[in-house]
Order: structure tokens, then C-alpha cells, then sequence
């Protein structure tokens, strides 16, 4: 639900209001602004997903530890580290409504999926894949990574579809290895890998599907779908 519902402005619009003028002032996108309801509920969907990211790091780098396996411990540390910082900003950014503190957040929130696409590379690349295809794969995601988020920060708003259809190319990056993956990486965990980015894929659409009510939350709802199939598939043929 766009900004026509939103109810914080006592029924106004908020491009009528004061209030509305300070918004757009402080750099926020109106057609991202959504009713009070719909940011409960995305609150509440990426909160449970910040607690379950923690939950998440501790087990994989304990059972990484347990295996004294030096490479696990960094790959499944910058990965758990990478959902934590998606899920918190995330929440973080749902949660205020001073526009100051919501535009850093929003920043914040976009430049994290590219942290956690990025993140969850990484256990694969250092691990199965470790030696000339890990090591690319790596440096590509990673690069795309950093120059993803450098644009955010400057030019969310005018390339925000780009930026979209960046993150569904940096998560499709692993098809050019697709050969050598199926040679380590066991099917079992393929299967999982393959199951986490349909939820993120399909998701998209209820992102994009901004006349949909509450579609964010569903979308939220998407997300941790796919970050549960990610970890599954690390927890079950990686630890």
C-alpha cells in the first residue's frame, strides 16, 4: 500500500501536509511510505529475522569451531554477520518515523542486500570451491558488492530499478560456475541454494507490487524464506 493509505497524517495525503513536504525534503521516496500496519508488520517479519540471524551465527561458528576449521570459521562469520546487519537495518529502517533517521536507515536496508547476497557466497566460494573458480567468484560478488553500495548511497532513488535487477544478476553470478559447482558442492545443498534464490526471486514481484496491500511485509515474508534455505543447506552439508 502506497502513500494515498498512509494514516500517521490523519487521513490526509501526505504530499498535502506538512509533514509530507519534510519527508521529501529529507530525501524520502513518498511511494515507498506505507500505513502504520504495514510497517508493524514489517518490523515484526525482519525482527524475527535479526533473532534468528544471531541464533544462526552462533551455531555455524560453533559447529565451525568444534571442526577447527580455519576457513569455515571466517566464511560462516562474515556470512551470520552479514544477515545480522540485512535484518537489523532492515527492521532498524521500519521502525522510525523522524525522516532523518529513516533515510540513513533506508540506505542502510538497500546496501545490506548486497552485503547478504555477497555473505552468502562466501561459505561456498572459501570452502567447496576454494582454488581459482572460488577465489573469482568470490572477488566478483564481493566487487559488485562494494560498487552496489557506493551507488546507493548516492543514487538510490534514480536507479532503484537498476539497482533491483543488480541484485537478481549478483545472485544469478554463480550460474558462469555453474560446472565446476556441481562438482564439489554437494546436491543436497545445490537443491537448498536453489530453493533460498526462488524465494528471493519470486519475492521481487510482491516488492514491485506496490498496489498490493501489505505487500512489503510478504516480501519480507519471501526473504526469510530464502535465508532459511540458505542456512539449511550450510548447516546441513557444511558444518
Amino acid at each position: 500500500m502506497i502513500i494515498k493509505n498512509f494514516k500517521p497524517f490523519e487521513g490526509q495525503h501526505c504530499e498535502t501536509t506538512a509533514t509530507g513536504s519534510l519527508l521529501l525534503h529529507q530525501g524520502i521516496n513518498l511511494s515507498e511510505l506505507q500505513t502504520i500496519g504495514e510497517e508493524i508488520a514489517n518490523s515484526i517479519t525482519h525482527g524475527i529475522g535479526a533473532g534468528l540471524s544471531i541464533a544462526a551465527l552462533v551455531i555455524l561458528v560453533v559447529l565451525a569451531s568444534k571442526r577447527g576449521d580455519v576457513w569455515r570459521i571466517v566464511s560462516f562469520s562474515i556470512y551470520g554477520a552479514t544477515l545480522i546487519l540485512l535484518y537489523l537495518s532492515s527492521t532498524l529502517y521500519h521502525s522510525f518515523v523522524n525522516p532523518k533517521i529513516k533515510n540513513i536507515f533506508r540506505v542502510l536496508d538497500h546496501s545490506t542486500i548486497y552485503l547478504l547476497i555477497a555473505g552468502s557466497y562466501t561459505p561456498i566460494t572459501l570452502t567447496f570451491m576454494r582454488g581459482a573458480w572460488g577465489w573469482t567468484l568470490f572477488g566478483i560478488v564481493w566487487g559488485i558488492a562494494i560498487g552496489g553500495i557506493t551507488v546507493t548511497m548516492f543514487l538510490l532513488d534514480k536507479l532503484k530499478a537498476l539497482l533491483v535487477l543488480s541484485y537478481v544478476a549478483m545472485g544469478l553470478v554463480i550460474i558462469i560456475a555453474f560446472k565446476p559447482m556441481i562438482q564439489v558442492v554437494p546436491k543436497g545443498m545445490i537443491i537448498w541454494l536453489f530453493i533460498g534464490g526462488a524465494c528471493y526471486i519470486l519475492g521481487i514481484i510482491f516488492y514491485l507490487w506496490k498496489r498490493l496491500p501489505y505487500h512489503h511485509p510478504i516480501w519480507h515474508i519471501f526473504v526469510l524464506g530464502g535465508s532459511i534455505s540458505h542456512f539449511l543447506g550450510i548447516l546441513f552439508y557444511l558444518t
